[in-house]
């Protein structure tokens, strides 16, 4: 690897095999010497690998959740999906949603009271998933009480209560794991994707755009005006980073990751152009964040709209990478030159353009005795994997990806980025605010 830790093209292309490379990338496998293709000009068709075994499961990882409202649920679905992590207690202030929850967790204890699901021994490890205000003192206590943390991104509502939340974290034992909800960062398909962005298959980088769109309100009701209240959180500057915080959060630190570096500025708009109830954060925000070099970020989110959900493009020199959901996808441009891969890639139509698909657990689909090119994309959920590799964590000792340092960082990013969006205007990043 050179300085930046990034692998020379030509040295990735020699340092594996034609068949993993291909495999990578959505083709069919070549193992050993090239086969000759059939009579019909097809290619081999792969085979089961009776040797291939998958990681096997670690011991289960007992879970307490605190935060019952739409995403606390969500971990809780997730989290059922996964063989080892049981979860044994849940926590809310309200109770309607703590006895909704307990419909999902069935064998968990319930807890009003974070302070006395921390106080159970039999909680190992704690998902914080109150709304975002509300992390900095949980989290704190969660520490303290020598509980394994995941926080939900973004780690705090302030620079503040980030910074004192990251000393915290990085003051604890190895073997206590502090880990921040950045979905993209846990992601397979993502870590997939980065190789071709980092070995500079799609040449110089020239700029990058992500959006996010969803055709809601964020408005809830509650005959209760105190739970009304407290549900429509995201709606009030005191104690919401807005559209470009609360949905931005993944892909702005996903394309600071993808470039390894933080940027420099941020230029902010943000408008209600739909939602016209009162509510303080915009319901359409763009923000232009500016990257040492000239490269920029694009991103955009609206409420108002749901036409092309959420996507994010890098575009490159010699090609651009587009990564939709859970699926990603290479455009070349025509005076790129060949890779000696893409020939037997999968190649998609995505709006008259021909992209090949970059298809991540390629290893596990051809074990199988599937093609990578016709299997269908991964559709584990990215908060799945991102508990997954919680629990891998835990019971590994090994650091998270998303650690404190990076949760930080991605923290510093969107506030300031939420200040331009109200402001409306440019704001600059000094270094500074970057250091714990």
């Amino acid at each position: 690897p050179d300085s930046a830790g990034e692998v020379p093209r030509r040295d990735f292309v020699k340092s594996g095999s034609l068949a993993a490379l291909m495999a990578a990338l959505g083709g069919v496998p070549i193992t050993g010497a090239e086969p000759e293709k059939p009579a019909d000009g097809t290619l081999p068709v792969p085979k089961a690998d009776p040797n291939y075994k998958e990681k096997p499961v670690g011991p289960p990882v007992k879970f307490g959740v605190i935060g019952l409202g739409t995403q606390g649920r969500e971990v809780l679905t997730q989290l059922a999906r996964l063989p080892n992590a049981p979860v044994v207690a849940i926590c809310d202030t309200y109770k309607a949603s703590l006895k909704r929850a307990g419909e999902v967790a069935p064998n968990a204890q319930k807890y009003e009271d974070s302070a006395a699901l921390l106080a159970d021994p039999a909680v190992q490890a704690v998902v914080i998933a109150t709304p975002t205000y509300l992390h900095k003192d949980v989290t704190l206590a969660a520490l303290k009480a020598g509980k394994h943390v995941y926080v939900e991104a973004p780690m705090a509502h302030t620079i503040e209560d980030g910074r004192e939340m990251a000393k915290a974290a990085r003051a604890l034992p190895a073997k206590q794991i502090f880990q921040v909800g950045l979905l993209f960062r846990e992601n397979p398909q993502h870590h997939h994707v980065l190789k071709f962005f980092r070995t500079g298959a799609c040449g110089k980088t020239a700029e990058a755009s992500a959006q996010v769109n969803k055709k809601q309100s964020w408005r809830r009701a509650s005959p209760n005006p105190d739970r009304e209240k407290a549900l429509n959180w995201r709606l009030e500057n005191a104690t919401s980073l807005g559209l470009v915080g609360e949905l931005g959060i993944n892909p702005v630190d996903c394309a600071s990751w993808y470039q390894d570096r933080l940027p420099v500025s941020v230029t902010g708009f943000g408008s209600t152009i739909l939602w016209e109830d009162g509510r303080q954060t915009p319901d359409t925000v763009q923000a232009v964040f500016e990257y040492p070099g000239g490269v920029r970020l694009v991103f955009s989110a609206t409420l108002a709209s749901s036409f092309g959900s959420e996507q994010q493009i890098f575009n490159g020199s010699d090609a651009t990478i587009l990564i939709r959901e859970n699926k990603g996808w290479m455009f070349k441009e025509a005076d790129a030159p060949l890779l000696g891969w893409e020939v037997y890639a999968r190649k998609d139509d995505i709006l008259s353009e021909l992209g090949i698909a970059l298809v991540a657990n390629a290893t596990k689909i051809l074990a199988q005795g599937k093609k990578p090119a016709e299997a269908a994309s991964d559709t584990d959920s990215p908060l799945k994997y991102s508990l997954e590799k919680f629990v891998e964590h835990v019971n590994e000792g090994t650091p998270p990806a998303a650690d404190w340092k990076v949760g930080f960082e991605s923290l510093v990013t969107v506030v300031k980025a939420n200040e331009a969006v109200l402001k409306n205007t440019r704001v600059a990043y000094d270094p500074s605010m970057f250091v714990v």
